[in-house]
C-alpha cells in the first residue's frame, strides 16, 4: 500500500527510556523516565506509551472530526477520547502494547456514536498503523 505523504516530521531520542526526545522544529522535548514497574526509578519524565496515549487520543479525535464532516455528524466540541496504553512481554517474545480509547460524545445517540467510532477507526492513521499488531480496544463511554 502506497501512502500519499503530505506531511513529515522527524524527532531524535538519545538514552534511550531515561534519555531525552526532542522534535527536529523544537516544538517538543520531553525528559524521558523509564517507569517503576518496568524496572526504573520513575520521576520526573515521560516515557514512549504516555507519548503513545497522547498522540492516538489526538488523532482518534481528527479522525473522528473528518469523518464528522464527511458524514454531516456534528461533533460535539466537549468530545473526549481517551487512550489507555499497556506495555508487557508478549508470549512469543519481546514486549508489545496494547491499546484502549474510551470515547465522549456528550449529545450523541448511541448508534450515531457508534457509527462515528467505527468509521473513524476506519480512517485514523494509528489504527491503520495498529491493526492486525496491537489489541485496540474501543469503548463510548
Amino acid at each position: 500500500m502506497s501512502v500519499d505523504v503530505k506531511y513529515t516530521t522527524q524527532a531524535t531520542a538519545n538514552g534511550g527510556r531515561d534519555g531525552r526526545a526532542q522534535t527536529q522544529d523544537g516544538s517538543l522535548d520531553v525528559k524521558l523516565s523509564t517507569p517503576k514497574e518496568l524496572g526504573g526509578a520513575g520521576g520526573a519524565g515521560n516515557n514512549p506509551e504516555q507519548l503513545f496515549a497522547a498522540g492516538y487520543a489526538a488523532c482518534f479525535l481528527g479522525a473522528m472530526k473528518f469523518v464528522g464532516g464527511q458524514e454531516k455528524i456534528a461533533v460535539p466540541a466537549d468530545t473526549t477520547v481517551t487512550a489507555k496504553v499497556g506495555i508487557g512481554p508478549r508470549s512469543e517474545g519481546g514486549f508489545g502494547i496494547t491499546a484502549d480509547l474510551t470515547i465522549s460524545l456528550p449529545g450523541l445517540d448511541k448508534a450515531t456514536a457508534e457509527t462515528l467510532v467505527e468509521k473513524a477507526h476506519q480512517v485514523c492513521p494509528y489504527s491503520n498503523a495498529t491493526r492486525g499488531n496491537v489489541d485496540v480496544g474501543l469503548t463510548i463511554a
